[in-house]
């Protein structure tokens, strides 16, 4: 069966997130459309998500086996495991939904090193020539990105001010996924109803991304 993987980004309860109520939204009308999906959730603030150093790597982006991985300690030997079990976790997905909030112009930094640990040479990546290119192409895949902000941004202005969206397109492509779609809940502001609209204008757009699912 193909699979749908949920990352959760958001430290906060489900209630309380307006990216997390929107991505749940999503994420449920995409099970009920396609049965032959399963689901698999992976919650960054609950899962532990190592933070790489370089004596776990070989080479570019490539983890140590044998010899060099024995010499590292029991943490780091778990540490290197887990990033192998998130990395096979993430290649084994056909669609992704992640929720975050806008942080710093940016995101939280548990995706970061989320990130980090799936961006693995001759997994997600390969070098060739010395240029990266991306192994996830051996199939149809969609990723979508919802993330919450409390300010509506000009579109004009989203290369300056949204630096987490632009990155987040950027790195998901270099693994070769083919399709990226963005959910941005704009505009929560500082009220209830603020934020109720803007999640209920932010749902309104979801039949429109999964009618252009690739898988």
């Amino acid at each position: 069966m193909k699979k749908l993987l949920y990352i959760i980004a958001n430290s906060k309860p489900e209630d309380q997130s307006s990216s997390r109520i929107v991505s749940r939204a999503l994420v449920n009308r995409i099970m009920e459309k396609y049965t032959d999906f399963t689901l698999e959730e992976l919650d960054l603030y609950q899962e532990y998500i190592p933070r790489p150093k370089h004596n776990y790597f070989s080479s570019r982006s490539a983890l140590v086996k044998g010899d060099a991985l024995a010499k590292l300690s029991e943490q780091e030997q778990r540490d290197i495991q887990q990033m192998t079990k998130l990395c096979d976790q993430f290649i084994s997905a056909t669609i992704y939904v992640v929720a975050s909030p806008m942080w710093s112009l940016s995101f939280p930094a548990v995706l970061k090193d989320y990130i980090d640990c799936i961006m693995q040479t001759e997994k997600t990546i390969t070098f060739q020539n010395d240029k990266p290119k991306g192994l996830l192409e051996d199939r149809p895949r969609t990723f979508i990105y919802v993330q919450s902000s409390g300010a509506n941004i000009p579109w004009i202005m989203k290369p300056v001010l949204d630096k987490g969206l632009n990155y987040v397109e950027n790195i998901m492509k270099l693994t070769g996924i083919s399709k990226f779609d963005e959910l941005m809940v704009d505009g929560t502001g500082t009220t209830e109803t603020e934020r109720t609209e803007a999640i209920e204008k932010a749902k309104g757009k979801i039949d429109s991304i999964i009618a252009q699912l690739h898988f």
